[in-house]
């Protein structure tokens, strides 16, 4: 198991956490079987003392002169954000952004399966995207009481959102994934992550004037 984790944790350690993870994935395909802060530093571009503040707030998984285990380190990753477990998932929102979701083949290889899509589309409902049933929005209530579903999608539109969420709760999701273009706020204890893609694209565009003032 992970290391006791030191108090609160900040959300900017989590977030670097995957990032970690990615890297490590990389160097295990390589066959490579340790590394030092430093040279995992120099591959992510954060400082070494940086990474092993990171690590060391879930306890200590190098050690000196030998660095990290990679294959160790990757598995203690993976149990800290909870990826060595499965999860069941069904996407509110059959568009162009929840099919392209559920069409992502990676999802299953980490654990989550995204086992069913809502939409209020007739042309859409009675049909199947990879594989995945899409039902109507109006058997949401019941899906949910009758299935044990991790994590709720939300790919709707930004009006139909705040609903969607209030159904997911009542429906007992434990974590809420929303994509409507709009910050939603989840009761205490349901943990909610807003994707806003537009905020990558215009943190892109904002580093790029800097790198090419003309």
């Amino acid at each position: 198991m992970a290391g006791k984790e030191k108090g609160k944790i900040s959300d900017a350690v989590i977030r670097r956490l995957p990032r970690y993870r990615r890297c490590l994935d990389g160097l295990m395909k390589a066959g490579v079987e340790r590394i030092s802060s430093g040279e995992l530093s120099a591959m992510i571009g954060y400082t070494a003392s940086q990474i092993r503040q990171d690590l060391n707030n879930f306890g200590g998984f190098g050690q000196q002169g030998y660095g990290y285990n990679v294959k160790s380190l990757y598995e203690r990753i993976g149990e800290i954000l909870g990826l060595d477990r499965e999860y069941k998932m069904v996407i509110v929102g059959a568009g162009n952004l929840g099919s392209a979701l559920v069409n992502y083949a990676k999802y299953q290889k980490w654990g989550f399966y995204i086992v069913a899509m809502f939409d209020v589309l007739p042309e859409l409902i009675g049909t199947s995207i990879n594989d995945t049933p899409v039902y109507s929005y109006t058997q949401l209530d019941q899906y949910l009481q009758e299935n044990k579903i991790d994590i709720g999608v939300i790919c709707t539109g930004k009006g139909a959102a705040p609903e969607v969420m209030d159904k997911l709760v009542a429906g007992g999701v434990k974590g809420i994934w929303n994509f409507a273009a709009t910050d939603l706020s989840a009761p205490e204890g349901i943990p909610l992550e807003n994707v806003h893609l537009s905020d990558s694209l215009n943190a892109l565009t904002y580093y790029m004037l800097r790198s090419n003032p003309e």
